[in-house]
């Protein structure tokens, strides 16, 4: 464990009772078994690496919520949580080196590469591990989620409990929408932005119109429609299907791709689009909130009042809007996508699913990690609500990862944010039940005969995708050489080994 300041633990000891009234399980018990706590103090150690969207705190800020946690797990599990809050943009890549090399990981999320972590083994198999100790984490999530997280019988993850069904939003500066009569509620699609990027660009000449919402990443990944990326990686997919056809397709060969290349490549010839979106390290959030730029478009699972104001605080002084430009459409993918894993080589595999179980059940551990420490980090209001404290925001307060709100355990135990409408939840679940559902939903591909080609495909993808999909490369030219490219690296033996994969899964279902 890291070294604790003397003022991380003089602040947790003036919070704690203030935690004692923040609701969620105050049982100390886990599963109906007694508490964890361990008179010897030898507690289990356990490494808790998940991504944020935020800034990454101090080690001294956050040594105050990790020592906030353990005053929990100690008596709950028996056990001690590390927290490794790991930047979006870098979480991957630091997590699977770590783990590769050894590094103390013991819980982590797939980040949309479920497959590649269950094919390379870097994933334990939690079948049994999960009745033993999160039998309350499998009646939260339902046998049914958890099925997108199986392979051949046995479960290597646990899906986050959240509204599943990421609609595609513009989020955008209402001030300025307003000012120059911009209607959004005629916006139903990235291409009727066009317009409306050009009008702001002649009102505003210093401002950027469209921010990118992450490296390499200008909001096409989440409008191609009804594409299933067959548990691969939205964006990098290898491999897909569109609509109702069981036909595994090579999508940068599609129509769909090339219109949406050549959509973001006029905004770019036109200014319209940040001109280093594929290479720059500055999130959606960070370039909003600098008054610079009028939206950026993503996906989110909520309603557009209740995304704008969950988004409100973290995109600056600035009024904010959304506006829904697409449907929700469901994968095997949308649900293992952002699913919880424990580390093969963890050597506390019960503890590991203990505290997994935690982030899924208990209210004060949740929030802890999404908010920090109440007072410190933000208010708690009699309605329920979270709020900054006042004169702060995402930025400046110590902790905050309030934008992985939905990547972390159960997000209906977490306070809704100032300015969201409790009713929403209705919506959101009945989103999950009604958005159109791939013809491939609970297949999931096995990609262990093709590691090879996935490695040097994936180089591949990583050269050319970005520009295309942020206009700086030019689609008439460039996707030719990138579907040559990603063929010469063994991109079809993955297609055929996926329709093979596919074919004998549907089989099964018959």
């Amino acid at each position: 464990m890291k070294n604790k300041k003397v003022l991380a633990a003089l602040l947790v000891a003036a919070m704690t009772l203030g935690l004692t009234a923040c609701g969620g399980n105050d049982s100390g018990s886990v599963n109906g078994t007694e508490s964890g706590s361990k008179a010897d103090g030898n507690y289990d150690q356990v490494t808790y690496a998940y991504c944020t969207f935020n800034n990454i705190p101090t080690e001294e800020d956050l040594d105050v919520v990790e020592d906030a946690i353990n005053q929990i797990t100690r008596e709950k599990i028996g056990a001690e949580i590390t927290l490794m809050p790991i930047a979006i943009a870098d979480y991957s890549s630091k997590v699977s080196l770590a783990l590769q090399g050894g590094e103390k990981i013991d819980i982590f999320e797939s980040l949309g590469d479920f497959n590649n972590y269950v094919s390379t083994d870097m994933t334990y198999d939690l079948t049994d591990l999960l009745y033993q100790y999160g039998q309350e984490t499998v009646d939260t999530v339902s046998e049914e989620w958890l099925a997108a997280c199986a392979k051949d019988g046995s479960i290597y993850g646990v899906p986050t409990m959240k509204p599943v069904a990421l609609t595609p939003m513009v989020v955008y500066r209402q001030d300025v929408a307003d000012e120059l009569g911009i209607d959004m509620s005629q916006v139903s699609s990235m291409e009727d932005m066009t317009d409306i990027f050009k009008q702001v660009k002649a009102a505003y000449p210093d401002m950027t119109p469209l921010a990118p919402v992450q490296t390499g990443e200008i909001g096409v990944s989440t409008n191609y429609g009804e594409v299933d990326f067959l548990t691969d990686d939205r964006y990098s997919p290898i491999g897909v299907l569109e609509g109702d056809d069981l036909t595994v397709k090579d999508l940068y060969s599609t129509d769909t791709f090339r219109e949406k290349c050549k959509l973001v490549r006029s905004w770019y010839n036109d200014g319209l689009v940040m001109q280093d979106s594929a290479t720059t390290t500055s999130a959606a959030a960070e370039l909003m909130s600098s008054g610079n730029y009028f939206c950026y478009i993503a996906a989110y699972s909520y309603p557009e009042a209740d995304t704008a104001a969950s988004l409100q605080a973290q995109c600056g002084n600035y009024p904010i809007g959304a506006k829904i430009i697409g449907d929700a459409y469901l994968s095997t993918g949308d649900l293992n996508a952002i699913s919880w894993m424990i580390a093969s080589t963890t050597d506390v595999p019960e503890a590991a699913t203990k505290f997994l179980n935690l982030t899924f059940t208990d209210k004060d551990i949740i929030n802890l990690l999404i908010y920090g420490i109440e007072g410190r980090d933000y208010v708690l209001s009699d309605d329920g609500t979270v709020s900054y404290p006042e004169g702060e925001d995402a930025s400046t307060v110590p902790y905050t990862a309030q934008l992985s709100c939905g990547t972390l355990g159960n997000f209906f135990l977490m306070y809704p944010t100032a300015g969201t409408d409790p009713a929403s939840l209705d919506w959101e679940l009945e989103q999950n039940k009604s958005a159109k559902t791939s013809p491939a939903m609970g297949f999931t591909f096995d990609s262990s005969s093709v590691k090879t080609q996935y490695t040097a495909v994936k180089n591949v993808i990583s050269q050319y995708l970005p520009g295309l999909i942020c206009g700086s490369l030019d689609p008439d030219t460039e996707i030719e050489k990138f579907v040559t490219a990603l063929n010469d690296a063994g991109y079809q033996d993955i297609l055929n080994a996926k329709q093979e994969q596919l074919d004998a899964w549907a089989a099964q279902q018959k």
